[in-house]
């Protein structure tokens, strides 16, 4: 599995984004390639899990059931939460 935190510029916040992803996934013992990108690379068949702010996410044409919007960047809670069901509704 690929996931790839998108931001509008593919530096900071989606870097800061990949690392919360990264420790949510080691303690959902999920294995999976993570990496940071801009939106211009939010491409279907880029990856199989897309995770971005809610500001960019209608900007992106990435389908529901590959999409992890959230409201807060730096909420890693948020992040767990949104993720669990995502893996709960899309099973890895």
């Amino acid at each position: 599995m690929k996931i790839m935190a998108i931001c509008g510029s593919g530096l900071g916040s989606s870097f800061m984004v990949e690392m919360n992803i990264k420790k949510v996934l080691k303690k959902l013992n999920i294995q999976a390639v993570v990496e940071h990108s801009d939106l211009s690379s939010a491409i279907p068949g880029e990856a199989d899990l897309f995770v971005m702010a809610k500001d960019i996410a209608a900007s992106a044409s990435i389908p529901e059931n590959q999409l992890v919007v959230i409201t807060n960047i730096v909420d890693i809670n948020e992040l767990e939460t949104k993720l669990v069901a995502h893996f709960e509704k899309y099973p890895v």
